[in-house]
């Protein structure tokens, strides 16, 4: 300073780079097109980016699910530059921002390991860092084999997966985190990992299946939106060459438009997808047809539904209206909603 002052030294601004040069410079490794057959937990990703929905798979070891978790960020829409800034922020603050991109511009991905500690999952320590969950902002959080997480790991994604905020108090401080990320989540129907296989035959006895789909908690599962199943693929559709897969620029055009949608809906608050509608905003803006209602009321009387279980379903439903450019919320909409929480009566009777 004081040799610029004297001007024995010339300074230069730093050079900048627009935001959305460096948006355009986010690369995938992993497409949808590399992916063969999944048809329907493929459209079940799609309606959970569309929406910012949370997913659980299930299915037998190599059915697919871990790659069609890493498939999913290609699917995102891009972060808006005050996205990135808040994103941008936790990272510096939990000492894991690199200093060679400056400003995060690619939607988070973070996959802990399940032997990872409920701190290093909520955040805290001595010095009450964000944790996996903060790091995810804005982002997605994919947990892999959900069971084989502790109990009182997974029952602390309750709280944040409601609020989109976690708190982490120690005994000099208290801060609050911001915590709004999309739960991904996978796992096995059992042990061995064959039950509910049209391939394979279980070797697990009803009560090792129970304790084992037992670690889901039911308050944990209302809050996960859509619950799909993968089974395997197989010969024909692996050894298929003729049929090219729809690839993630084609399902993230519709993705995208599916969220102008809702920003225009949302204008003026701070919601930017259908999953963190309010009650109030449910009743506002997921108008249903007399018939999609019946169907509604049948369904929860019979699948024996939570309040809120009602209320996801009818956010899942808005996101799916929105993506065939639906006014109000249609028959196939609601049935199509309903179908992504039918796993329940198979698994958790």
């Amino acid at each position: 300073v004081v040799d610029y002052i004297n001007r024995n030294l010339v300074l230069t601004p730093v050079e900048t780079t627009n935001y959305n040069i460096i948006q355009q410079n986010n690369i995938y490794s992993t497409d949808f097109n590399l992916i063969k057959g999944q048809a329907s937990a493929k459209r079940a990703l799609e309606i959970s980016a569309a929406g910012g929905h949370n997913v659980l798979m299930i299915g037998p070891p190599g059915s697919g699910k871990t790659m069609l978790a890493r498939a999913y960020p290609t699917i995102l829409p891009d972060m808006t530059f005050e996205e990135a800034l808040e994103v941008t922020k936790i990272h510096s603050t939990a000492g894991v921002l690199d200093n060679n991109i400056g400003l995060v511009a690619t939607r988070p991905f973070r996959a802990p390991h399940h032997t990872a500690t409920t701190i290093a999952l909520t955040g805290g320590g001595r010095n009450a860092k964000p944790g996996e969950i903060s790091l995810a902002h804005n982002g997605v959080l994919f947990l892999d084999e959900m069971p084989e997480h502790t109990r009182n790991t997974i029952e602390a994604l309750r709280q944040p997966l409601e609020d989109g905020v976690i708190t982490v108090s120690r005994n000099v401080q208290s801060i609050e985190y911001p915590a709004n990320f999309v739960l991904l989540a996978s796992m096995n129907p059992c042990p061995c990992g064959n039950y509910g296989s049209h391939q394979k035959e279980c070797k697990c006895s009803p009560n090792q299946i129970h304790k084992y789909l037992a670690r889901l908690s039911g308050p944990l599962m209302d809050r996960i939106d859509l619950h799909i199943e993968v089974d395997s693929v197989s010969y024909e559709e692996l050894s298929e060459t003729d049929f090219i897969e729809e690839d993630s620029r084609t399902i993230r055009e519709r993705v995208v438009k599916a969220r102008e949608i809702q920003l225009n809906r949302f204008k003026g608050t701070k919601i930017y997808s259908n999953s963190k509608m309010t009650n109030a905003m449910v009743k506002k803006y997921c108008k249903i047809t007399d018939e999609a209602n019946s169907i509604l009321g049948m369904a929860f009387k019979k699948m024996n539904l939570s309040a809120r279980a009602y209320n996801r379903i009818l956010k899942v439903a808005r996101t799916i209206a929105d993506l065939e450019g639906n006014e109000n919320i249609e028959t196939s909409n609601i049935m199509e909603a309903i179908g992504y929480r039918s796993l329940d009566d198979k698994y958790w009777v």
